[in-house]
């Protein structure tokens, strides 16, 4: 009974996982939300890392959403010239290849 509680995942509320999304948005470091949310940074890196859990599945969505602005932003750049614009969406474009 001991052992399910040290590895049972930590229920989450929703205002909890709205601010750990929010969190991995502006790129927070997994330590720092921890101090915040009052957990211990090894159990929240271990339920974020589970990929099934509410809290992996809305720090990665943080995370990909600011990417998706950031892409492009950057994309917006290469429009209109900017060599290191242009030379990161190509490595963009060949990342997404490899990921297909």
């Amino acid at each position: 009974m001991l052992l399910e509680l040290i590895i049972k995942p930590m229920q989450y509320t929703e205002e909890v996982l709205t601010q750990i999304e929010q969190y991995a948005s502006i790129y927070l470091k997994i330590s720092d939300m921890a101090v915040i949310l009052g957990v211990s940074p090894e159990e929240l890196r271990r339920d974020i890392a589970d990929r099934s859990t509410a809290v992996s599945q809305r720090y990665h969505r943080g995370k990909a959403a600011s990417r998706v602005k950031l892409l492009h932003q950057e994309m917006q750049l290469a429009y209109v010239g900017s060599p290191l614009a242009l030379e990161n969406t190509r490595n963009n474009l060949l990342d997404m290849e490899d990921d297909e």
